[in-house]
Order: structure tokens, then sequence, then C-alpha cells
């Protein structure tokens, strides 16, 4: 009897566009809907309450602090002292390097090496400029490039992998916070007294207390690393989903930072994203509803290089902004939380 499995094609996953959410841009601000795909029914509505507070507040800022793809390369040498040799080579010979990695790719650009040796291990980091994808494969194909020349250069190294872990890809891990993986997104926005007790219920002083209690000191001794946030992974899976992004990066992503302030009676609220990994072209963009999605979040408009990639995550660092309010201010009231998925979810 053949055991054999035909897949189906689609796994269906129930869509809504939220909002609409205002932007705050360089010439005033910008409302739109985005686009969540979820199972998680109550996540629509908290959202779109979010994005209520942020058109009433004056809109999201989103600023986008750097923007690169990591691949690290491990090689094998036979002592330390030859790996430093390595190391000071990359450094003497990074236009060398860029050229090899302009032959891979018309869009690659390589932006930085970091080193670290572990005996006569060698992991070499390199980050790039990937243009509008989110630069995956177009990382790999560079560093693999480096790693055959490093090879040619020192006949003493061995090839042990074109990726060391070093990079890192889809773990958790400090280094992608400390020296960068994919976008490094804020947003942030100060939120009136009045908004807050009409539409959130809540006070500053309350979500200021709870941050500070839940998601720093509760992350603490969870022993959480570099992330100090409600639920921010949600968003992003949701957005990914609806995005034609490689859903696995939510685990990078998700190391997001919530930072709360009262300033007087009002909420100065942000969260820190620095390791937004999403893309508009590449694997996944050419779905039909992927590409309608897009399109309707302006991020298939004719702009230089990189720059609608980077529209993507500001919406998404905005989406996740809105989230991540609603829900902080909905565990200030007790039982909120809990009516809201009995009301919306089968039980």
């Amino acid at each position: 009897m053949s055991t054999s499995i035909t897949p189906d094609t689609t796994a269906p996953v129930p869509l809504k566009w939220i909002g609409p959410l205002t932007l705050k841009t360089g010439d005033g601000t910008e409302t739109l809907d985005v686009p969540l795909a979820t199972y998680e029914s109550p996540l629509w509505p908290s959202t779109r309450r979010g994005a209520l507070v942020s058109g009433r507040c004056g809109g999201i800022r989103c600023t986008l602090i750097d923007d690169r793809m990591t691949r690290s390369i491990l090689l094998e040498a036979p002592n330390a002292a030859e790996a430093l040799a390595v190391t000071a080579y990359t450094r003497e010979h990074q236009d060398h390097l860029q050229t090899l990695t302009a032959e891979t790719s018309r869009f690659a650009r390589l932006i930085e090496t970091h080193h670290q040796i572990i005996g006569n291990l060698l992991f070499l980091r390199f980050a790039f400029h990937t243009g509008d994808a989110s630069g995956h494969n177009m990382a790999t194909k560079a560093a693999d490039r480096i790693l055959h020349a490093l090879l040619k250069q020192f006949p003493t190294l061995k090839h042990v992998s074109v990726s060391g872990n070093y990079c890192t890809d889809k773990k958790v891990s400090a280094v992608n916070g400390i020296l960068g993986r994919g976008k490094y997104v804020v947003a942030e926005a100060l939120i009136p007294e009045k908004l807050l007790t009409r539409h959130l219920k809540t006070s500053a002083r309350a979500v200021a207390d709870l941050n500070v209690r839940k998601n720093l000191i509760g992350t603490l001794i969870a022993g959480g690393t570099r992330t100090a946030n409600a639920h921010v992974a949600n968003i992003l899976l949701a957005f990914y989903l609806a995005t034609g992004q490689d859903a696995a990066n939510i685990i990078e992503g998700s190391q997001a930072i919530t930072h709360a302030e009262a300033r007087e009676n009002d909420l100065y609220f942000s969260v820190t994203f620095p390791n937004l990994i999403l893309g508009t072209t590449g694997n996944g963009k050419g779905l039909p509803f992927v590409e309608e999605n897009l399109q309707r979040l302006g991020c298939r408009e004719t702009r230089p290089p990189a720059e609608n990639a980077r529209r993507l995550a500001r919406i998404c660092a905005a989406a996740a902004w809105c989230g991540e309010l609603s829900l902080m201010a909905a565990l200030t009231n007790p039982g909120e939380l809990m009516n809201a998925h009995l009301r919306l979810e089968r039980t």
C-alpha cells in the first residue's frame, strides 16, 4: 500500500485588514489599514483599538535606525594565531571583499565584518545591505564567495560551514540586538491622559509600572535574552503571514523592548525592534494575495533600492506598537484580557 501523501497547496489562515492606524512621516501623517493573518481572533479588535489611539494622538513615529542582513562563516585554522591573521586580512582588504560580494548580486553590498576566535575555530560574521529583499540567500551567496576566496588565500584554512550560528539565524541570541540583523526600528508616540482614560481605561502610571514589573522584571527572572515585551510575536506572525515573509524570523523579531514612561499624566510608549527581518521581494512575494497586500500597503512604488522594504518594516513596527499598547492597557484592568478571549473565541 502506498504511503505517499499529496500535500495541500495552501494552508488558509483567516486574514483581516485592521485600522486605520496613523503613521508620522516627514511630511505630516499617513493613515492606512494593515493586514493581519491569525487564528487568534481577539488580536484584530485589540490591534484596532491601538490603531484608533494612534490616530487620536497624532500618529506613531517609526524611525529606522539600521538595515542589514548577516551571515557568519566558520573556518578551521591550524591555531589561533593564524586565525587572527585571517581577521587582519579581512580588515585590510574590505574593498576586495566588497568586489567579491558585488560579483554575486547587483544589490548586495558588504558593510561590516566581525569575528570571534574560539581555539583554532574562526567565526567571521559579514553584514550586507540587500536592497528590498530580506536577504537571507543574498547574504549566504556572498559569504560563500568570500569563504572560498579566503580558503584560496590561506591554504592552511579548512572549510567547516557557510553558516556558523554567529549570524544568528532564527534563534534567540544577544548578538543580533548588539550588532544588528534585519531592520532596526523604533515605534513611539505620546498618548494624552484623556485618550488613556476614554479608549484604554487606564492611566500612564499604571501602564508604566506594569511595564517595569511584567516586561522588565518578569522577563529578567525568566531568563529572557534582549527582550522585554508583552506579545510582540503575535502581531509579527500575523503581519508576516499576510505579507509573504519567512515566519520563522519572528524568533529574532520578537526580541523587542517595550518602554513606557509617565510624563505627568500622559504616556510615552515605545517599542524597539532591533531585528525586524522582512522584505518586499524574494521567495513568497509572488503569491497573488501577497502581491495585492503589498500593493495596498504602498510597498510596490518606484523608490530607491531598499525603500519599499524599509517602508514595510515601519508599517510592521507600527502595527505591533498598536497591539502591544492595547494588551498592556488591558492587563492593567483585572479580568479584561480573559473576558475578551471568552467573548471572542470558542472555549
